[in-house]
């Protein structure tokens, strides 16, 4: 499939996988073990958490989409970063993006209070640059960052990290490989939180690790089969049908963002808006943070809800839901302040985002 486009290659992954029926849709592979022919043979499937035709179908689309060696799906986003950091054995020491979904924070934390690695932070090339160490295992990078959207090149981070032997791993959850390559730009690992624009949908708990090097590959396979944080192949199926509108959906997210973004830009109750110039997602300061939950309250068509990337726009307060285990002193001393707001635009007319939008901060007006 090499030869299409990525339109094309997503919207005929799957195609013609069963030679045996014919059928356009690939089929659903719920079996948990497979027979042998005979004593010491197999068809290449034992155990379904080893190894499942639904899933391969869709690590091989996914490890094309990233122009990677190997991809492996697991159970969620998190799941996807413990699995990566699974991969390095005995201390490490990690340099890792300041602003940071929270989660992985907190993931962080629990392993430097075990003892099993400790982290550092860093805001720019020059600070990453001030850190490392030839001690330093790997450099895990958020861009843009959520949900303050720094960007850091990744090619000159990769420049840096590899002349001391470290690790370059990006989260490309927000970009997505339809807008940002980092394995072409020299990353080393790539990571998804699949549950948001890669399937869409809010219907899919899902993570990707997608690796360069095919040795990295297949020892992330071999952790995942041995650790199991495997993907049900109803799940992979579901993946893989919300890849053939991935294109069209995430292309939909950006055009409405950048609307949204113009139209934040003028209204007077809005102190700044962080957008990268491309996605979908949007983060925005309020003039006055006391009356955000009477915003939220007055919203009609966006939704008030955690996660991101589906067809649905979502908006988020970091504060209290995805941030809220960084302490506040460390969060608001790089910017995240409980002024902030953070949007997922969704596929719907963006003219209804703004009417619904425009009616919901009147709240900040009422009083100026």
């Amino acid at each position: 499939m090499s030869k299409f486009q990525i339109a094309t290659s997503l919207a005929q992954l799957g195609n013609r996988t069963d030679s045996q029926t014919g059928a356009v849709s690939a089929p659903i592979y719920l079996s948990t073990t497979y027979a042998h022919p005979h004593l010491g043979a197999s068809t290449g499937y034992d155990y379904t958490r080893t190894k499942n035709p639904t899933r391969d179908t869709l690590e091989q689309g996914l490890a094309q989409l990233e122009n990677g060696a190997q991809a492996v799906v697991t159970s969620s986003g998190m799941s996807a970063i413990q699995l990566v950091f699974n991969y390095f054995t005995g201390y490490n020491h990690f340099l890792v993006s300041q602003d940071l979904y929270g989660g992985s924070f907190r993931f962080f934390e629990e392993l430097e209070q075990q003892g099993f690695a400790s982290f550092d932070y860093f805001y720019d090339l020059a600070s990453l640059s001030e850190k490392l160490t030839p001690e330093t295992t790997a450099i895990f990078l958020e861009t843009p960052t959520n949900p303050l959207m720094q960007e850091v090149s990744i090619q000159e981070v990769a420049e840096i990290a590899h002349r001391q032997g470290s690790t370059v791993i990006v989260d490309n959850t927000f970009l997505t490989p339809l807008r940002q390559k980092p394995l072409d730009e020299g990353a080393d690992i790539v990571i998804h939180s699949a549950t948001k624009f890669l399937t869409g949908h809010n219907d899919i708990l899902a993570g990707v690790v997608i690796a360069k090097n095919p040795e990295v590959g297949q020892r992330l396979t071999w952790l995942a089969n041995t650790t199991g944080p495997t993907l049900s192949s109803f799940d992979c199926w579901l993946f893989i049908r919300s890849l053939k509108t991935f294109k069209v959906r995430f292309e939909q997210q950006e055009t409405n963002a950048q609307i949204l973004v113009a139209f934040l830009r003028k209204h007077p109750a809005i102190k700044n808006v962080l957008y990268p110039g491309k996605g979908g997602m949007i983060t925005f300061y309020v003039s006055q943070d006391k009356k955000i939950s009477q915003f939220l309250a007055k919203l009609q068509l966006i939704t008030f809800a955690e996660s991101l990337g589906s067809t649905e726009t979502m908006i988020t307060y970091p504060t209290t839901q995805t941030h809220a285990d960084i302490p506040q002193e460390l969060r608001e001393s790089y910017g995240l302040t409980p002024d902030v707001l953070r949007m997922s635009v969704g596929i719907e007319d963006s003219q209804d985002l703004i009417a619904d939008l425009k009616y919901a901060l009147q709240v900040f007006e009422a009083d100026a």
